[in-house]
């Protein structure tokens, strides 16, 4: 029935499909929120989707499903769906126009500014949560045929730490693991990284772990995950790089390292183990605020464990000096040869349902395939196999998205087109963004809903098909490629991504040279074309099918060499785990993985007199995702958290500042300031305030700092205070 449904179904109207699928009927795909990759099966009634369960037998969730998980299909029926192009007028009302005028005036617009201020002046601005095929056809438009230079992802605001530090360290951007090392392990170590919450499938897989591992938990707040903890290090927030350096150090000199290990397979280990010998028990104790006794306990359980995985995300990965932290995280692992076995692996988890996709295939700051734009090398190979001139491959990477904003802001940018991301809400310092984008001279926005933050600040709205609208595939935190399948019409004239930038392709003339990117399926053939060679090689997957009958597919996973090209009339091959570095060579010149460091590096804002509490953001609740855009639109998950935004503090701050429960407080930093529920409770430390990310008001106060390797977001750490309100009457609960 996946294939009958794949191949018949069509573009338009909500819900509806052909009348000749049988009465009852279920469809696999992957889910389209977080970059877990759970498979949910989707149950028709009539040509209608109705319903959804998950996947009893897919490798990643093994029948679970999360609150998201159950609501993914209520999104798509919200009321405030984009059903028609929408342009603002003379005066300034965004009024329904057709695809030929919407399509004509996104051409003209962007031609116009790019011929009177050249290819700086107009850039992109994707997403991690669309097809890598719709990726792959919008990054190689706008650069190969429109003639663009800057465009990133928002896959900027979650992994690029994540990107940049195994690229750095093992020459590609290659997490090692797969999801059964959460059950293979003795000891598991999870660094800013809330999963029972975040990622509640995956904290389901840890509880399956048969072998009462030991559960480290390194998080200033007692999140959900550390209350199960076996060790909780709740130190300073970001001080994690200097516990790192601290724990390598107490290894090292109690001879838990694995010396055979280090010298096979890494370089850089004289000059680390100097480096470390700094990071004494007594100087980490009084920099993290945790006590000798700790670190000696959780080294001791690192370097005596059979099988250790280190996991983290964006307590790690948002941060000042995020990269040099996840490298620390890898340090530890190598030192102790804790790669390349079951159980395994330091393992960043990512966020968005196709960050990995983004990363390897949206042509933002690397060339496709995982290349660079800077190699000569690496543009004749792309051109090669595009059959595209080598002249229009650039040479220079994009600038990232910080840095794009910076032009904008500047005037040097000045038409935007931005697709299926809520910057206005989600960027750091969200003031500033929206200061930013009323500089542009034309903001094309592309998306679900013409409500968002940003699309209301659009010039043009162009009407997208969501998650179960359209076909394509997805690649989850452990590589693995999975399927999305059409389910569902697109209301009212709403089309796929993927069909919106062939028109802009062809409206703008270079639709000749994306003959070839007919569809979904015709460009994941050119992406394996692409991924050749690569150490994310996926050409031994023969079609569609291949990935929806094999339980998804991890890459790489090569065409054996010498072998003919798959057989389309012969059975797929099972799936099955794969692990990197098992044969500890690594994707360096010389095989060896490299160990990085440096020297940690205050924090950029720290408390005083005026702002004495340090703000710490993170995820809410498993109900909800990212700025709630689609979340919010359902009932049921509307009713597991506060409607309005709240503040966790402790009772100690909470007491000194007059502050009682469920008290209105205003939230202020030197950026801006915000009205919070106080939830008071002792799960922050004292001189910490936490708030949910997901409410839109909490972005104006974060602070516009950046990881200078990464140029992530620094969202984890700002100064702030906090004063009580007069009392109100009613409960905004």
């Amino acid at each position: 029935m996946t294939r009958e449904l794949a191949r018949t179904a069509p573009t338009g109207g909500l819900g509806q499909l052909p009348e000749r699928l049988a009465p009852q009927a279920t469809t696999d795909l992957i889910c389209g929120f977080c970059a877990t990759g759970c498979s949910l099966r989707v149950h028709l009634r009539d040509g209608h989707a109705v319903n959804l369960s998950p996947t009893p037998d897919y490798p990643v969730n093994l029948g679970m499903a999360c609150p998201k998980g159950w609501e993914a299909l209520t999104p798509l029926a919200a009321p405030d769906r984009a059903v028609t192009p929408l342009l603002r007028d003379a005066t300034g009302t965004q009024r329904p126009v057709s695809w030929d005028v919407a399509i004509d005036t996104f051409v003209h617009r962007f031609r116009d500014t790019l011929e009177r201020h050249g290819p700086e002046s107009i850039a992109f601005l994707g997403t991690g949560q669309i097809c890598t095929e719709e990726m792959a056809l919008l990054g190689a438009l706008f650069k190969f045929g429109m003639g663009g230079l800057h465009g990133d992802s928002n896959t900027r605001q979650c992994m690029a730490t994540s990107h940049v530090a195994y690229k750095e360290s093992f020459g590609f951007d290659a997490p090692p693991y797969t999801y059964a090392d959460f059950e293979a392990s003795d000891v598991l170590v999870f660094l800013g990284s809330n999963l029972a919450i975040a990622h509640p499938i995956l904290w389901q897989r840890v509880q399956r772990n048969p072998h009462r591992p030991a559960l480290l938990v390194i998080d200033p707040r007692r999140t959900e995950t550390a209350s199960a903890a076996t060790q909780h290090l709740a130190l300073r927030p970001k001080s994690d790089l200097v516990l790192l350096y601290g724990l390598a150090h107490l290894i090292i000199a109690s001879g838990w390292h694995q010396p055979a290990f280090i010298e096979a397979h890494t370089t850089g280990f004289a000059g680390f183990r100097e480096f470390v010998r700094e990071f004494t028990p007594d100087r980490v104790a009084a920099e993290t605020g945790l006590t000798v006794g700790t670190l000696f306990r959780a080294a001791e359980t690192i370097g005596r464990g059979r099988a250790v995985s280190f996991w983290w995300t964006m307590g790690v990965n948002q941060g000042h000096e995020a990269v040099r932290t996840a490298q620390a995280v890898i340090n530890l692992a190598l030192i102790t040869g804790n790669i390349g076995r079951p159980g395994t692996g330091p393992n960043s988890i990512t966020g968005q349902c196709n960050a990995m996709g983004s990363r390897l295939f949206s042509n933002t700051t690397s060339l496709l395939g995982g290349r660079r734009f800077d190699q000569p090398a690496h543009r004749a190979d792309v051109a090669r196999l595009l059959g595209f001139p080598e002249s229009s491959i650039p040479s220079q990477p994009s600038l990232a998205y910080d840095q794009i904003l910076d032009r904008v802001a500047a005037g040097q940018i000045r038409a935007l087109w931005i697709i299926a991301t809520n910057g206005a809400h989600s960027w750091i310092d969200r003031a500033a963004f929206r200061r930013a984008l009323e500089r542009l001279d034309f903001l094309a926005v592309q998306d679900l809903y013409p409500s968002t933050d940003t699309a209301q600040l659009a010039h043009l709205v162009l009407p997208a098909a969501g998650w179960g609208e359209k076909d394509g595939t997805f690649i989850n935190s452990e590589r693995r490629l999975g399927i999305v399948r059409k389910v569902a019409r697109a209301p009212g004239q709403a089309l796929s991504d993927f069909a919106i930038f062939r028109l802009v392709a062809d409206r703008w003339g270079c639709g000749p040279q994306f003959a070839e990117w007919t569809s979904p399926a015709a460009v994941f053939r050119i992406l394996q074309r692409l991924s050749a060679g690569q150490p994310c090689d996926f050409t031994g997957i023969r079609d569609y099918d291949h990935l929806a009958d094999s339980g998804g597919i991890q890459w790489p996973f090569p065409q054996p060499e010498g072998a003919p090209p798959p057989d389309p009339s012969q059975p797929a091959s099972p799936s099955s785990e794969r692990r990197l570095f098992a044969n500890g060579r690594f994707f360096t010149p010389d095989g060896r993985a490299r160990l990085l460091f440096e020297a940690p590096r205050p924090a950029p804002e720290s408390p005083d007199r005026n702002y004495p509490l340090i703000l710490l953001t993170g995820r809410g609740t498993s109900a909800q995702w990212h700025t709630q855009t689609r979340t919010g639109k359902s009932a049921i998950l509307r009713q597991l958290h506060p409607r309005r935004c709240y503040l966790e503090i402790h009772p100690d701050d909470a007491a000194q500042l007059g502050v009682t429960p469920n008290a209105e407080v205003t939230v202020s930093s030197r950026r801006g300031s915000l009205t919070a529920t106080a939830f008071i409770v002792a799960t922050v430390q004292p001189g910490q305030v936490f708030l949910p990310m997901h409410y839109p008001e909490v972005n104006r106060l974060t602070l516009p700092a950046y990881d200078p390797h990464s140029r992530q977001p620094a969202y984890k750490h700002c100064a702030v205070t906090v004063t009580p309100l007069p009392p109100s009457s009613g409960s905004h609960l």
